[in-house]
């Protein structure tokens, strides 16, 4: 309820926080693990978006309102994931239904300028201590999109029905915006861009969202492919909470709100609310909604660090086990006094100090170019550059990491030639032989 003890508590907190060895939930957990948790084989009351959609895609028909429903089956994303690949299984028809429907509002969303960066999370396994004793990258995959594209339509759904009710006076509701890029990061990101042979346009938005799918498509599977991801997700505005409807962006949507995650955001029990009463013809006008808004993404933010913190330290501890062995990496940022390198495997992001270099030549800083450059030897380190590192130190109080460069592993085209000219001398060494 409203001003409760409990709501004021949970807008305190106004978001759960996920760290790899514990969750610190927005409500109690008798109440969002057990009490509204879709549980199978039991039934729950709910909010629903409804809809009647043609096989091509198209909405025909949609409704929003209070239900109870009757969950029958609760699936891991792996195991949908399973039946997508091997089209059978408990339900398969109907997740393959879903499936097919999901995969065609994504590929609108893009048609329409939606912005298509790849997400890669970070998991742990962890042992009986909490200690990380493994780390898994996850891609995502069709489960993650069936869910997500859902997910999405319903969000928009309801932000849409708020919106228009009365155009006039707009009803102070928590929209999740997202502006378009400055053109000063912008600007930085196109010059790096250039170096790999990605050409960008930035005459309007839609010209730079269809730039930046390009871009992305042309570097997957390339060296530069993380690198330039990440530095474009930087370029980004940050998503918002507010009562001020500019669109989201990313999305490339002109209404969106958080609908679907009541038990873990605060602001989608504020639209709960809001939708509600406009269901019931008692529209709710909260004067301090955008204070609300701005609260909301305060705590986001300070979430998500925390988040990251979490994850960072599990990493430096994790290869804490590992020092002086080696991994591959690629340079993901450069500066006066080193670079860092993030290992393929794991995620995780050191730093090459330009001290450890001394002894192999003197580099200096080319900022235009992103790199290190050899001064006696030409030798040249630039953000995407794939390396080989040894872990030489792991800094748990500081979540730092060090690493020390490999030179015979290097990965570049000087050091291919090396190793085809070694290896075909190899081979006519032992012809002669």
């Amino acid at each position: 309820q409203p001003n409760s003890a409990l709501d004021e508590d949970a807008y305190k907190r106004a978001t759960s926080v996920y760290l790899p060895d514990r969750v610190s939930p927005m409500l109690p957990e008798k109440i969002s693990n057990e009490l509204c948790s879709l549980r199978p084989n039991e039934d729950k009351f709910t909010f629903s978006a409804v809809f009647e959609i043609s096989t091509k895609g198209n909405i025909k028909k949609s409704w929003l309102g209070r239900t109870v429903i009757h969950s029958n089956q609760r699936f891991t994303y792996e195991d949908v994931q399973k039946i997508i690949e091997e089209d059978k299984g408990l339900y398969h028809s109907e997740i393959l239904l879903l499936n097919n429907l999901a995969q065609k509002f994504r590929a609108n969303r893009f048609k329409k300028g939606a912005i298509n960066f790849s997400s890669k999370e970070v998991r742990f396994k962890l042992d009986e201590n909490a200690k990380p004793i493994g780390i898994v990258v996850k891609e995502s995959k069709e489960s993650h999109q069936l869910i997500e594209e859902f997910m999405l339509l319903a969000n928009k759904t309801v932000a849409e029905y708020v919106a228009k009710l009365d155009k006039k006076n707009p009803i102070p509701f928590p929209y999740r915006v997202h502006d378009q890029p400055d053109e000063e990061k912008l600007l930085p990101f196109m010059a790096f861009a250039k170096k790999f042979g990605h050409t960008f346009n930035i005459s309007t938005p839609e010209k730079i969202a269809e730039s930046f799918n390009s871009l992305l498509e042309e570097a997957k599977g390339k060296p530069e492919q993380q690198v330039l991801e990440q530095l474009g997700i930087r370029t980004m505005a940050k998503a918002i909470y507010t009562t001020k409807n500019i669109g989201h962006y990313g999305l490339a949507f002109d209404f969106y709100c958080h609908f679907t995650s009541p038990i873990r955001r605060y602001p989608d029990i504020l639209v709960h609310r809001v939708l509600q009463s406009c269901l019931e013809g008692k529209i709710l006008l909260d004067i301090k909604m955008e204070e609300k808004c701005k609260h909301s993404s305060e705590r986001e933010k300070a979430a998500m660090d925390c988040e990251r913190a979490g994850n960072k330290y599990k990493q430096v501890e994790f290869l804490k086990d590992h020092l002086g062995e080696i991994f591959e990496g690629v340079i993901t940022g450069v500066a006066g006094f080193g670079f860092w390198v993030e290992t393929l495997a794991h995620k995780c992001e050191g730093l090459v100090s330009i001290v450890s270099l001394s002894d192999f030549d003197d580099f200096r800083l080319v900022e235009s170019d992103y790199c290190l450059v050899g001064k006696r030897s030409g030798k040249v380190f630039r953000m995407g550059d794939k390396v080989f590192i040894k872990v030489i130190a792991a800094n748990l109080d500081k979540r730092q990491l060090d690493y020390e460069l490999q030179f015979n592993n290097s990965i570049n085209d000087s050091d291919e030639k090396v190793k085809t000219k070694s290896t075909k001398k190899s081979k006519a060494e032992k012809k002669k032989k």
